[in-house]
């Protein structure tokens, strides 16, 4: 007989994913699990199915993990998310006719911000590209919308010498950040190749890589430090291959590391032990006195409440078919120098409308009080409709209420939403004072 194990047992049973047919009266779905779930279950978290995955919702509590990532840092499991995988020569071709953005400029080691949208303009999705090889392109669509982003790349990019495969079920995705984040990973990234375009230049005076790591290689500390934002390159982790980028969706400095499925747990584990040896930074405790911890394990309510007070948007919510990148105040990620890619002639017609009456804009709101206005509320403007709510909660950060919303222009002669300007939102039939303010909500210390 021989002893027993958790960790180990834990490993073997997140080893790979794994899908669980739910049934209800009406439907029969499938439910599927990330390589982690063990460890997430191990941690008394509690699920919630999202974008057909079961996902850590929290562990504890919604508000300690928020202010434990802008604190300290936080863990997060994102194995949920696509990884679509477009190689060949024709690879930057292709993603510049199937996306709005101009991928064929992201240099080698960086990454965009970019979205596909549909003929008439209508968002399918946001993604981040990373420039990950020659030839070679990582996709990186919404777990909701993997498959028909995966399946919409593989028919625009029909024609082109290139290959699109959807590698997401191979694939996970642990994310760490915070203002800690750079030291947790300190120990736990062995090296990372030597990019030019990927690297922030040496600053002087700083210390000399320590160690040989290789031709063209930088070791760990170095590759944590110069990692440009919006940056990727390919890493060695815990003697585990990775990819590991600058990114994020908290509005805190972090990283998110791109591994095998098989090594989700170990690296997980790795970097969670590195955590506990770290002593508490004096003078950071929580509401109740006491310190904050190095690294917090976050689910996707922290994860939410950071985003908004960063100002990003979430698909379904301040994105959606229903809405354009302009309705998204996100025009700027739509390239229209380019002579030609799916949804332009549509978006070339949208951008020319910008401000007439029947176009949207994302306006930021913030309000007084305790009470939040969520997704759905009313927005008025002296007793008139003039929009919605995409996003809305009481800012744990600054403790007051925010809120994204799609409203009508302002006025046919200035269609901007002045800052300031006053509005009504109905909340469950009452209604409370909001003001237009600029977004972001919250910005990082520099």
């Amino acid at each position: 007989m021989t002893a027993h194990d958790p960790q180990e047992e834990i490993r073997e049973s997140a080893a790979a994913r794994t899908a669980h047919t739910v049934h209800t009266a009406h439907t029969v779905h499938t439910v599927r699990t990330t390589p982690l779930h063990s460890v997430h279950a191990a941690a008394g978290a509690s699920f919630t199915d999202f974008g057909g995955w079961q996902m850590p919702l929290r562990y504890a509590s919604d508000l300690a993990e928020h202010h434990a990532v802008r604190r300290g840092a936080g863990i997060f499991d994102l194995s949920h998310m696509g990884e679509v995988k477009v190689t060949g020569p024709g690879a930057a071709s292709a993603l510049d006719h199937a996306l709005v953005g101009r991928i064929s400029k992201v240099a080698l080691g960086r990454a965009r911000y970019t979205m596909i949208v549909a003929e008439d303009g209508g968002v399918i999705d946001d993604l981040i590209v990373y420039h990950v090889g020659d030839q070679e392109y990582l996709v990186v669509p919404n777990a909701g919308n993997r498959e028909r982003v995966a399946a919409e790349l593989a028919a625009r990019c029909a024609g082109f010498d290139c290959e699109v495969d959807d590698i997401s079920l191979t694939m996970a995705l642990i994310a760490v950040q915070g203002p800690r984040a750079e030291e947790i990973l300190h120990g736990v990234i062995d090296s990372g190749a030597g990019i030019p375009a990927a690297l922030r230049p040496e600053e002087e005076g700083a210390p000399a890589d320590d160690g040989d790591c290789g031709p063209d290689v930088l070791c760990g500390p170095t590759i944590l430090r110069r990692l440009r934002y919006y940056a990727a390159v390919r890493a060695v982790a815990a003697g585990h291959s990775i990819l590991l980028a600058r990114t994020g969706y908290t509005g805190e400095d972090g990283f998110e590391l791109f591994c095998g499925a098989e090594d989700a747990v170990d690296l997980w584990t790795v970097i969670t032990e590195r955590a506990a040896a770290l002593a508490p930074q004096a003078g950071q405790n929580d509401e109740s006195g006491n310190p904050i911890p190095v690294l917090t394990p976050c689910g996707l309510a922290a994860r939410d409440s950071l985003r908004l007070e960063a100002g990003m948007p979430l698909y379904g919510h301040e994105l959606t078919e229903e809405t354009t990148p302009y309705d998204a105040s996100l025009g700027a990620v739509v390239a229209l120098d380019k002579p030609e890619f799916i949804g332009r002639q549509a978006l070339v017609a949208r951008a020319a409308r910008e401000g007439a009456p029947g176009t949207l804009r994302l306006v930021a709101l913030a309000g007084e009080g305790r009470r939040a206005a969520r997704a759905g509320c009313t927005v008025f403007r002296e007793g008139r409709r003039v929009g919605t709510i995409t996003s809305g909660l009481l800012s744990p950060t600054l403790g007051h209420p925010i809120a994204l919303a799609l409203l009508e222009p302002a006025s046919p002669e200035e269609p901007q939403w002045a800052e300031g300007t006053s509005l009504d939102v109905d909340v469950r039939g009452r209604t409370y004072p909001m003001r237009v303010v600029a977004a972001p909500f919250y910005r990082r210390p520099r």
